[in-house]
Parts: structure tokens; sequence; C-alpha cells
């Protein structure tokens, strides 16, 4: 019997990675569905068209300036690509700076906008945070740019060191949910998401898929990555603490019989926010690839309705515009 690859787990049977199961539902990695399903979603017309090129004004603030004392800088790229800068360290999550999130640049989900700011504008890179191996996450392209300039250090979830060591990374560290990495005094666990795997027909759930909370001179960021809702997001708060700032995907929803289980809608983000009692949120993961049938601005106003009705101030939770830079706390 040949050895696991991976620690056998209530999320991975050694070689592959599931969800656990939680009430309600059998815990399936991702929805429930057949081919038939899929086909009738992709060709059956239901997709508000989203506009070609989107022209944003441009972004208030400054990447290249660092927080006070106590405080967050972060800026927003597009997509789940953010800038954050605290204590003196800079971390970039996710990055995707190119114009496709395909294995191919002449075909698959091309952007709405450009980044909001270019990679050559930003600050030296110490930290890389890599959620999961989806195209739209993980973009060898932009991490090779990354690499060339700044060769910074690099944590992702297990079984996915051969891809960003094909991007040219030296300094990778690998974990699984709920481990923990120390750099320069900042202390990184990978959080659980509700997900899955696959670059390939062939590779499905054989990496695992996370969050990441930033512990680092008395502040907490939580960056959930690509997450439905679920449980996970109370054991969190309850075994990490509330987060400072957390970043929730709060797009990519639509049709929910088919997303539900792998990403969040506005009104679930909103709850996930009450249940990290995060002292503030900012969404993410929406309004740069059209990944599902939602119109383009249609998560930030759903959130707003959501803080709303459920009686969350709306400062609590809110959304960067396109390349902002913005402070919390300090």
């Amino acid at each position: 019997m040949s050895r696991p690859r991976f620690p056998v787990s209530d999320h991975c049977d050694g070689e592959h990675f599931h969800n656990p199961a939680m009430a309600g539902d059998a815990g399936q990695p991702e929805p429930a569905r057949g081919l038939m399903p899929i086909l009738r979603w992709r060709f059956g017309g239901t997709r508000v068209r989203w506009p070609e090129h989107v022209t944003d004004p441009p972004p208030a603030g400054d990447p290249g300036t660092a927080p006070p004392p106590g405080g967050i800088a972060l800026t927003f790229i597009g997509h789940s690509s953010f800038l954050l800068r605290l204590g003196g360290l800079t971390i970039l999550t996710d990055p995707i700076f190119s114009q496709r999130c395909s294995p191919v640049q002449w075909l698959g989900p091309q952007r709405a906008r450009p980044p909001g700011r270019r990679f050559e504008d930003l600050p030296r890179i110490d930290l890389v945070l890599v959620s999961h191996n989806h195209y739209d996450h993980l973009d060898l392209a932009s991490l090779r740019a990354v690499v060339r300039r700044d060769d910074p250090a690099f944590i992702t979830p297990l079984g996915n060191r051969h891809l960003l060591a094909k991007a040219g990374a030296a300094s990778i560290t690998e974990l699984d949910w709920w481990q923990q990495h120390t750099l320069r005094d900042a202390v990184v666990t990978a959080t659980p998401a509700r997900h899955f795997s696959a670059r390939t027909p062939f590779d499905r759930n054989a990496a695992l898929w996370s969050g990441f909370m930033i512990e680092h001179q008395g502040l907490r960021v939580l960056f959930a990555g690509d997450s439905g809702d679920g449980p996970h997001w109370l054991e969190i708060h309850q075994r990490l603490g509330a987060p400072d700032l957390a970043l929730l995907p709060i797009g990519a929803y639509d049709p929910r019989n088919l997303m539900a289980p792998v990403h969040m809608d506005p009104e679930e983000a909103a709850g996930a926010h009450r249940a990290l009692q995060a002292r503030r949120s900012v969404g993410i993961h929406f309004g740069t690839f059209q990944l599902t049938d939602e119109p383009i601005d249609e998560p930030p106003r759903r959130l707003a309705a959501a803080l709303l009705a459920q009686g969350i101030d709306r400062d609590a939770f809110t959304t960067l515009g396109f390349g902002e830079t913005r402070e919390f706390g300090g």
C-alpha cells in the first residue's frame, strides 16, 4: 500500500481533499452536478453580458506610502488581488495582472477592467499568499514577474508547491488548515474555506484551498480566499480571534443552485462578517472577470442592501475603488 501524499484528516483522504460535511449537505467539495446542468447553464442564455471594458476614475491613495503605526494600508488591484501593508510587512494576495484567467491568453475569461495598479508601480513585496490553484487566483505569469523583481516568500495550501516552483519561487511554505508559519514576527495561519481545486480535468482536488489569517504587531487580517458559506467563519473567530480587517468574497455567485457550495453571495458575506466579529471588512472577488451570471455592478449594491437588512453599519463592510489605497485603523 502506497504512503499517503498528505496527512489524513477530516478534509483529506491522503490523496485528495474535500470539504467537511456540515448540516444539510454531504460535504461535497464542489456542487453535486453532472454535465447536463453545466451545459444548460453555460449555453442557456441566462448570463447578463458584462461590458467589454470599464474605465474607472483615477484611483485614490498611494500604494507606496506605509501606514502609520498600528494601521493597515490596503490597495485593491482587482478580483482577489490586494496589496496589504502592515507593520513594515508588504503582502500581495492571489496576484493576477494577466488579461485572462486561463491556461492560454487567447481563450478564457477576460478582464473587464485593467489592474487597478500596475505591478511595476507597487512597492517591494515581502510575502505572496496564494489561496488555491484556480487560474483566477494562481496566475503563473504574474507570479513569475513578482519572483523576478522581488523574490518574495510564498505561503500556499498543501499541494501547490510544484506550481510556485514552476514560477521560479525559492521560498515556499505549504500549510494545512490551522497550520502556522512565522515570517518577520508575523504569524500566518491557513484557515478553512469551502471550495475545490483543479487546473486540468485530471487533478480535481489534488491540492488544498484555504484562507489566511495574518497576525502582526497586535493586528489581525483575514484574507478569506475563495469560499462558500459555512460554519468555518465562526470557528475561525473562536480559534484565532476577531479580525481587525477581513477580506471577504462577495461575487461570482449566480446561479445559486450551482455556485452556493463554493461562492458566497453578498448576503452570506454579510453573515460571515458577523460570525467573524470583524472590526472592518472589505469585499473581494467581483467586478473583474465574468465567471458567473450576475451583472458586473450587482455585488456591491446587494452588499449595501444586505448590511441594512442585517443591521450592520455600512462603514463596517465596504468595497474599495479599483486601484484605491485606503488606511484602516492606526
